[in-house]
């Protein structure tokens, strides 16, 4: 997260709104897949996408076209439910379809991005995979245990008993998907527990689409993320694995 971020090699907009970009990473030679990158920080204005540009510039290193979505996010930016996902969708549809060429993309999302990336999937066949990375994959559980000091209740608008139908559309953990899913997550990861992770694959068992979860024994919140930790042969192995299926 301190690192100084790496340059993309692009940058595409895809709405008006000075949030609505995406940046992308060519590999060197001819990709062997397309990825979509939905960055974390809770839904909020304060982080973008910089520091993502390093798990990126590692997805191209390893022969994907890599692209990394920005958004509007609740605050100054003007997102929030369900602006935030909207963006998303259209971000994820402009990439898909722009760079066609390298087929259906595998979605990764960490931690809030996760969240919408999963819910992406809910949306959407249009994709071969999701690899949620410490991703906040129950929204109303998040809630209730005041995961990031009130984020979901920032990026909603109110709680689930105030905003029972908004909940129902926004948690990830209430819709079924015939997308494949797998959750990556650190078992030290204090925040965004592990536990909401096992209680989506749990809970979205009987999916058409596959879900299941790997552990990084021993890894924090933001190993999943980083090219340099002990989890990314975790995180890339997933991906191949989408891929090739």
């Amino acid at each position: 997260m301190d690192r100084t971020p790496v340059p993309a090699d692009e940058r595409v907009a895809y709405g008006t709104d000075p949030n609505q970009f995406f940046d992308v990473f060519w590999p060197v030679e001819k990709p062997k897949g397309l990825t979509i990158y939905v960055h974390g920080g809770f839904w909020r204005s304060r982080l973008n996408l910089e520091h993502a540009s390093h798990i990126n510039r590692a997805l191209a290193g390893a022969g994907y076209l890599a692209v990394s979505l920005e958004y509007r996010r609740a605050g100054e930016t003007g997102g929030g439910w369900p602006v935030t996902f909207q963006d998303v969708a259209v971000g994820f549809s402009t990439a898909r379809v722009k760079y066609a060429a390298s087929g259906n993309p595998v979605v990764l999302g960490h931690s809030a991005g996760g969240h919408l990336a999963l819910l992406l999937a809910a949306n959407t066949r249009e994709m071969k995979g999701v690899v949620g990375l410490g991703a906040v994959s129950c929204l109303e559980m998040a809630y209730k245990e005041n995961l990031g000091a009130g984020a979901v209740k920032d990026f909603m608008g109110g709680g689930p008993e105030e905003l029972p139908e908004f909940y129902a559309a926004a948690d990830p953990v209430r819709h079924d998907s015939h997308v494949r899913r797998v959750l990556v997550h650190g078992t030290e990861d204090d925040v965004v527990p592990i536990g909401i992770g096992q209680a989506f694959v749990k809970a979205r068992a009987m999916d058409a689409g596959k879900v299941s979860l790997v552990e990084i024994a021993g890894g924090d919140h933001f190993d999943p993320i980083d090219p340099d930790s002990k989890g990314w042969a975790v995180v890339l192995g997933a991906v191949v694995g989408l891929e090739g299926g």
